[in-house]
């Protein structure tokens, strides 16, 4: 067995996101999991949602819930769970959150993000530089653009929580079919493998899904 942690940077366990990665990871890998959250009451998480200015994250709790924090107040709480995952025997470890991190994250493992595997790979299956970008939460457009300048020359972002029924999902689709894009990007590792099954029936569209794209380079390490 080759074990594989896996940190959100909401609440630990993500069975949410283990639905779709599992069959893709194989039978021969162990996921063991951490989240920066972990132990946190909702009085605690009162304190750290974001005010102007804040990197804005959105995440799932362990009770399905979700919730929006600053991304500050979360670092050294993810590096105690990169630790404690390589303490564990964790021969990589898989960051669940597109979101990008400041590099004074340490690991003695590779830290896989979703974030930098895309860098590489929107640049290379959208020739024109044209992307839809779908977000949870509406307050992450600005970071979000900020975030693709310089790597694409068009984005355009909606807005639709993957915390909450289909029917946000459906109801951006008509906003999506209208844009002239080469692919659109699933901006959340929340966003589910039928979620993108909806928005590709509904858009025509090919879709980046970060959850799958991050299972499919583990199985590719570790083969």
């Amino acid at each position: 067995m080759i074990k594989v942690g896996a940190i959100t940077v909401g609440q630990a366990p993500r069975v949410d996101v283990t639905k779709d990665i599992l069959p893709i990871l194989g039978e021969n890998i162990e996921l063991i999991q951490a989240g920066a959250l972990d132990g946190m009451s909702k009085e605690e998480l009162k304190g750290i949602e974001p005010q102007e200015g804040d990197y804005v994250l959105v995440s799932r709790l362990r009770d399905g819930s979700s919730v929006r924090f600053a991304e500050r107040h979360i670092l050294p709480r993810l590096q105690a769970a990169i630790d404690k995952l390589t303490a564990e025997g964790a021969e990589l470890i898989l960051m669940l959150c597109t979101g990008e991190f400041p590099p004074e994250l340490r690991a003695e493992v590779p830290l896989l993000y979703p974030c930098r595997l895309l860098d590489g790979i929107v640049p290379a299956v959208a020739p024109r530089g044209r992307i839809g970008v779908v977000v949870p939460d509406i307050s992450q457009k600005e970071q979000n653009i900020r975030r693709w300048d310089g790597i694409v020359s068009e984005v355009t972002v909606a807005a639709a929580s993957p915390y909450a029924d289909m029917a946000g999902i459906k109801a951006v689709a008509g906003e999506l079919r209208a844009l002239d894009v080469d692919v659109l990007i699933l901006d959340c590792i929340g966003y589910t493998q039928e979620m993108k099954e909806l928005l590709r029936k509904e858009t025509g569209k090919k879709i980046l899904l970060p959850r799958t794209v991050l299972a499919r380079v583990v199985r590719e390490l570790v083969d």
